[in-house]
């Protein structure tokens, strides 16, 4: 069987991992999260990672075509994809490694993914989806992204899922 467990990172580790290994059984856990990355973001990206180097010129002719370069190098930046990656990255690390470890500590196989998204719901469900997954794990709580979610996010899981969900306390 293949279980996905939905994280935000709140969910109790040891109490996740121990009901998707039992549900797994001999098959596989994907652990997924899925993190908000509107493009105003990126400021925050700046001043976790630092900014970008300036792009030069050694020629006007570089430019042609390009109207009020400053202006556009406000917006983005050369590397602001690197950017958002390594924030992901670093979120799949943070979110769910923790219970990915943990699984592997009690004999699974598992292993993590992160999306980038703006529908965490819609976002789940086509994790679970693409992933092929027989049941689906979520928090009956969760912070950030996750908010709230039996009362909405959650909830609408429950009732859009076609796979059965179970939704942990």
């Amino acid at each position: 069987m293949h279980v996905l467990v939905a994280t935000d990172g709140s969910m109790n580790v040891d109490r996740a991992a121990a009901f998707a290994h039992a549900l797994a059984g001999d098959g596989k856990t994907t652990v997924g999260t899925v993190i908000r990355v509107p493009r105003h973001l990126v400021q925050e990206l700046r001043s976790k990672y630092g900014d970008a180097p300036r792009v030069t010129a050694d020629i006007d002719a570089e430019y042609v075509g390009a109207p009020n370069v400053d202006a556009m190098m406000e917006k983005s930046f050369p590397g602001d994809d690197s950017l958002v990656t390594q924030y992901l990255g670093d979120k799949r690390v943070e979110h769910c490694g923790p219970i990915v470890e943990a699984i592997r500590l009690l004999g699974g196989e598992a292993t993590s993914h992160v999306v980038e998204g703006d529908d965490i719901d819609d976002d789940i469900l086509t994790m679970a989806k693409d992933h092929d997954v027989d049941v689906l794990v979520v928090g009956s709580h969760g912070h950030n992204a996750f908010q709230g979610l039996l009362g909405s996010t959650g909830a609408r899981i429950v009732r859009r899922s076609e796979v059965p969900v179970l939704v942990l306390r």
